[in-house]
């Protein structure tokens, strides 16, 4: 059985020293995954987990690595007083949710962006860990393996005590040690850590999302239960203007953007396009989810 209490302790004494040496430290996992269910050509991307004393934010490193590049191409925007089109100057991140775990309950907050709005669900999710004997060197690190089932899937980890808080990357935590390494037993999703470094200035927003409220766009999260959560996403993801279509006016779709040869409905027909494309490209999600109607 494991020793939670002893590990929990452990944890705590690690992020009191971390509060005081810095904001917050990064860990990078890379992610290799299978977008398309049945299909096993692979993607791979990565991934961040920022921990600071009160929580965890994992989400993907592109949402955050283009910052100061789009903060310069904005500020160039501004003083030449024309809208140029940045979508094309950008990479999309291959997943746009964001999952906080707050400390030391590891309740978890899973946030998707619908249009203008965040919606999320919490929930506390029971990891049955089995730790075995088995030890190896992941990257830099001694590593113990340990196994559990979540989602529908067959999970191996490896853990080291030597970064001694319990969480790790997606959902996953519990164990004795941050987790290094974890995939599914059919390698539909494997993390791997492959860095981390202390950051000085921890931003819960990206630049794009600070820039997105300037223009109505918001930030908080409203939590609904997840089976309306995963109902509203699947319908979301069908027709993303849905919420907003009745309140714009052919007028207002034939006005000419500025500084741009597109009217706004034609650059509306575009985004939706790109919000279809982005969702389309990826079926196969790490948890297969059942509703709770279902599940009875």
């Amino acid at each position: 059985k494991m020793k939670w209490y002893k590990s929990l302790s452990f944890a705590l004494l690690f992020l009191v020293t971390l509060a005081n040496a810095q904001s917050a430290n990064r860990f990078f996992y890379e992610l290799t995954f299978k977008p398309k269910k049945g299909i096993d050509s692979l993607q791979k991307t990565v991934m961040i987990l920022d921990v600071t004393d009160k929580k965890s934010l994992y989400r993907d490193y592109l949402t955050v690595s283009q910052d100061s590049v789009l903060k310069i191409e904005v500020e160039k925007m501004q003083k030449a007083g024309v809208f140029k089109d940045l979508s094309k100057s950008f990479q999309m991140p291959k997943f746009a949710y964001k999952i906080t775990k707050e400390y030391p309950t590891m309740k978890v907050n899973f946030s998707e962006r619908m249009l203008n709005s965040v919606f999320g669900y919490n929930e506390e999710p029971k990891f049955n860990w089995k730790i075995s004997n088995d030890k190896q060197k992941i990257g830099e690190y001694e590593a113990q393996k340990a196994t559990t089932e979540f989602g529908g899937r067959k999970w191996t980890a490896w853990f080291t005590e030597s970064i001694p808080f319990p969480d790790g990357p997606y959902k996953f935590s519990g164990l004795p040690g941050l987790i290094v390494k974890i995939e599914d037993a059919e390698k539909n999703f494997s993390w791997v850590l492959t860095a981390n470094k202390p950051l000085k200035e921890f931003e819960e927003l990206s630049y794009s999302e600070k820039l997105s409220a300037q223009f109505g766009a918001r930030n908080d999260v409203t939590i609904i239960n997840r089976d309306k959560f995963e109902s509203s996403f699947e319908e979301y993801k069908k027709d993303p203007f849905a919420s907003i279509r009745a309140q714009i006016t052919p007028e207002m779709k034939a006005m000419k953007m500025p500084g741009n040869d597109k009217t706004m409905g034609e650059m509306m027909s575009d985004q939706e396009k790109s919000i279809k494309d982005f969702y389309n490209a990826s079926n196969n999600t790490v948890e297969i989810y059942t509703p709770e109607k279902a599940k009875k």
